[in-house]
């Protein structure tokens, strides 16, 4: 068994930025020709997610609009109290959706669905530099 990590990095807008990864996560699986297993996609940071969707227009609209309802953006959060930055409604939604996903992979192909592509969503209040680690573990 194999255990291979790697990283990758992601330029974003925040503000509910979605970024397509797939291609990214399917060219390191690629690279390392190991045929079966799993592939880990870790966001360092506490204002980012990793998720799938299917990426259209529609949901790329859907996904934000419904973390405004879950985390307003125009409310007081603890955190924003704690820290000043004003982005406490960033942590909570990154809580909420999570820092990471694995996909299992076979004959060196990611096992998702016809739609479903890996997503990082940037909730933060402004642009950052996303940095992934992609860890791969399988023969």
């Amino acid at each position: 068994m194999k255990v291979i990590t790697e990283r990758i990095t992601v330029s974003t807008r925040g503000f509910n930025d979605i970024i397509d990864i797939t291609g990214e996560v399917e060219s390191v699986v690629k690279k390392h020709q190991v045929k079966n297993g799993n592939v880990t996609v870790f966001v360092s940071g506490s204002t980012a997610g990793v998720t799938t969707i299917e990426y259209e227009p529609g949901l790329l609209k859907d996904l934000p609009e419904a973390f405004e309802r879950i985390a307003p953006m125009g409310r007081r959060y603890h955190h924003d109290s704690r820290w000043g930055d004003d982005n406490g409604y960033a942590h909570v939604r990154a809580s909420i959706l999570g820092a990471s996903l694995t996909v299992p992979f076979s004959d060196g192909k990611l096992l998702l669905g016809t739609w479903q592509q890996i997503v990082v969503v940037d909730f933060d209040n402004r642009p950052r530099t996303r940095n992934l680690v992609i860890q791969i573990i399988g023969e």
